[in-house]
């Protein structure tokens, strides 16, 4: 049973940082990635990367968010800096069995989800 679950969530005013990790357990895909939802917004891709270590940024936080992985660990991080209020939402950990892709639809499975929020 693939078990995803995030962590590092939380309030911080613009200008800050936050890190966020994600567990996964029993997940053996290759594609994990960072997605966001705003309230009355759709979920929107954040950042995905590969096993070979390449990445994908949304245009929106390219320059102001990091993706890792710690293979070992089977940890996904997100490390945002320099906020805006706009990147308030709830933001999930998903994997696909799939390939790289910045599509909801494409990832088979989600964690609950850490809402960050952003003051200005």
């Amino acid at each position: 049973q693939v078990q995803l679950v995030e962590s590092g969530g939380g309030s911080v005013q613009a200008g800050g940082s936050v890190r966020l990790s994600c567990v996964g357990s029993g997940y053996r895909g290759n594609c994990m990635g960072w997605f966001r939802q705003a309230p009355g917004k759709e979920r929107e891709e954040v950042a995905t990367i590969h096993g070979s270590g390449r990445t994908n940024y949304a245009d929106s936080v390219k320059g102001r968010y990091t993706i890792s992985k710690d293979n070992v660990k089977n940890t996904l991080f997100l490390q945002m800096n320099s906020l805006k209020a706009e990147d308030t939402a709830m933001y999930y950990c998903a994997g696909t069995s799939g390939g790289l892709s910045p599509y909801v639809d494409e990832y088979n499975y989600w964690g609950q989800g850490t809402q960050v929020t952003v003051s200005s």
